[in-house]
């Protein structure tokens, strides 16, 4: 290997793509060659920078434009570099070479960091689906339960809510139609009552009017439910009156 040849290895020393008789080469070569060591020095700090920008989303247009960038800026080859060209003549050429290796790498960190944000959506919304079509299903079993009992009540602006409970299963499901929105910051949430005693049920969508919800918890021992009013994300306990109380079905 060539000293010429030595000069074109900085960025793949910097990101540890050397094989161990090429880097025992090249770090005796940077020992005397200033000019090599400082572009290692450069590109590992780029290399650091990208690796933290993987953590953000880039901007639609950052694809093309790094593209573009690739194809105008060609890759000085080895082969053509005189070893008789004055070394500042030398540094001014490995400069375009340079910046399109620098422009390579934030393509790759760019796009894999895109690519793991994509996975990791597409696992959660996978997680998501599959935990709505579970809740789904248990919901569909309630309703469908042969041992289903229900109760309709009016509530507050003319909307209606309907309560059906299954005990062979242990489970109950609130339907609501025409709720009033809760006021901003708020949401509905669902309590068993335990003989007076409000046992949180879950909370409702406070973007929809109409719902069916599968209720948290056992019915076991409730002898009803209720509704309240509670900042977003629900409380332990009630801390507003109740929009309704519902007994349940005998």
């Amino acid at each position: 290997m060539t000293t010429a040849d030595l000069h074109t290895l900085t960025g793949a020393y910097a990101l540890h793509a050397l094989e161990d008789d090429e880097r025992e080469r090249f770090e005796r070569h940077t020992a005397e060659c200033g000019d090599c060591a400082q572009e290692v020095r450069e590109f590992g700090e780029t290399a650091a920078r990208l690796g933290l920008a993987m953590t953000t989303t880039p901007g639609p247009a950052f694809k093309d434009q790094v593209l573009r960038r690739i194809i105008t800026v060609r890759q000085e080859s080895p082969r053509t570099r005189a070893l008789t060209v004055p070394r500042t003549v030398g540094i001014r050429r490995r400069r375009p070479a340079r910046w399109a290796l620098a422009a390579a790498l934030a393509a790759a960190a760019a796009l894999g960091g895109t690519a793991a944000w994509q996975h990791e959506r597409a696992q959660d919304a996978q997680a998501q689906a599959r935990q709505a079509e579970a809740r789904a299903d248990q919901l569909a079993a309630v309703l469908a339960a042969p041992d289903a009992t229900s109760r309709t009540t009016t509530l507050a602006g003319g909307a209606h809510g309907t309560v059906v409970v299954s005990k062979s299963r242990d489970q109950a499901v609130f339907i609501a139609s025409g709720m009033a929105k809760p006021p901003g910051g708020k949401v509905y949430q669902l309590w068993y009552d335990d003989a007076g005693t409000m046992r949180s049920a879950g909370l409702m969508d406070p973007g929809r009017r109409t719902e069916a919800v599968l209720m948290e918890g056992s019915v076991d021992g409730a002898s009803g439910m209720g509704i309240t009013v509670e900042p977003a994300g629900g409380s332990p306990k009630p801390t507003s009156a109740p929009v309704a109380l519902l007994g349940f079905p005998a």
